[in-house]
């Protein structure tokens, strides 16, 4: 018993070596995601590589200036306009180049930082996977276990959308930046030593109900990400469309325009919505079954129960304003923020500031 529990401490040190390991590696790719940005900011040629790439798919028009003698000609490629407002309503402006802004040292430090991301990703899961060992159940019976998790997981989607070659490592900077906030919260106002379970936890539903939980609540995260970076560049393509107005900031401009377009940072953000909801309808009602293997019923009020629906009705609302004219586009992705505010706060609010049923979990 005592080499047994002497084994178990040793994983909880290691784990605790590998998510510090982690956090010094993501510090690193932070400062390598912040290069992208700053060295791509520095080419005017990268903010406008995709309205260049337009001008390549366009048919393009020349016009032949005869010379002195009329024998010889020399075409010259008009620049056609880019089209900002295709019909009411909508826009049709092409994606900007990305972080890097096309620059061959932008994308430089872009490649370090995913690289350092991807290492610190490892040891990150290295960290999930060592405290499962020395607990002996699943990783996310606590706030600590289940935030370390959280982190691992959207960090997780973040790279498998890069290996899909969707184009997101825009979304780098924001992630890692909010992945050491959440580990360095964990680590130390979250932080809980290994430890048994309360009874009612030691079911299967354990591993169903709140793995499903962690993986819609990271994937609605980076859908959250694009929301929010929808909201600005929509206003920022708006001030382009009206000549008559003010025009944006050359900061503004130097990060927006190597955003994609409005339209490409909604159409993610639906996405990501609308293929996570079904996950998150089930999450609620495998809590309900557990609920009533655990309590004797299915459904009581508590507190986390209620914030959950809450949060289900959000987001369908969400949903339900993408297929209603009149609520698209700006609208419909404060109803998404509003949706991910409430899973948030059911999250750290309920657990800590609400006594109910699932304060069991404690921090």
């Amino acid at each position: 018993m005592n080499l047994a529990a002497a084994a178990n401490e040793t994983m909880a040190h290691n784990s605790n070596l590998l998510v510090y390991s982690a956090m010094a590696v993501y510090t690193l790719a932070f400062v390598a995601h912040l290069a992208e940005w700053v060295f791509g900011s520095r080419s005017k040629v990268g903010r406008t590589a995709a309205a260049l790439t337009v001008q390549a798919k366009t048919p393009a028009t020349a016009s032949v200036r005869a010379g002195a003698s009329g024998a010889t000609g020399t075409a010259v490629l008009e620049r056609p306009k880019v089209i900002t407002r295709s019909v009411a309503g909508s826009r049709d402006v092409p994606d900007g180049p990305g972080a890097a802004g096309g620059t061959e040292k932008g994308d430089l430090y872009g490649r370090i930082a995913i690289s350092l991301t991807v290492l610190a990703w490892a040891l990150h899961v290295g960290g999930v996977l060592t405290r499962a060992l020395s607990v002996q159940r699943a990783p996310w019976g606590n706030m600590y276990e289940f935030s370390t998790t959280f982190a691992a997981v959207a960090v997780g989607l973040f790279l498998l959308l890069l290996v899909l070659k969707k184009n997101v490592r825009w979304i780098g900077l924001p992630l890692v930046t909010t992945v050491l906030l959440d580990l360095g919260l964990a680590v130390t106002v979250l932080y809980t030593a290994s430890d048994q379970l309360v009874p009612a936890l030691h079911s299967y539903w354990l591993w169903i109900h709140v793995s499903c939980a962690i993986l819609c609540g990271a994937a609605f995260y980076i859908g959250a990400v694009s929301t929010v970076l929808f909201l600005f560049r929509d206003r920022h393509e708006a001030k382009l469309a009206d000549p008559t107005g003010k025009q944006p900031g050359a900061f503004a401009t130097s990060v927006l325009e190597r955003l994609p377009s409005a339209a490409s940072l909604d159409k993610l953000a639906y996405r990501i919505n609308a293929t996570f909801f079904p996950l998150w309808t089930f999450t609620i009602i495998a809590g309900a079954i557990w609920a009533e293997a655990a309590w004797g019923r299915y459904w009581g009020w508590d507190p986390k129960e209620v914030w959950s629906f809450i949060t289900w009705v959000a987001y369908a609302a969400y949903l339900h304003a993408r297929a209603t004219a009149g609520w698209k586009g700006r609208k419909a992705a404060w109803l998404g923020l509003i949706a991910i505010a409430c899973y948030l706060f059911n999250y750290y609010g309920v657990n800590i500031f609400v006594t109910g049923l699932h304060s069991y979990a404690g921090v």
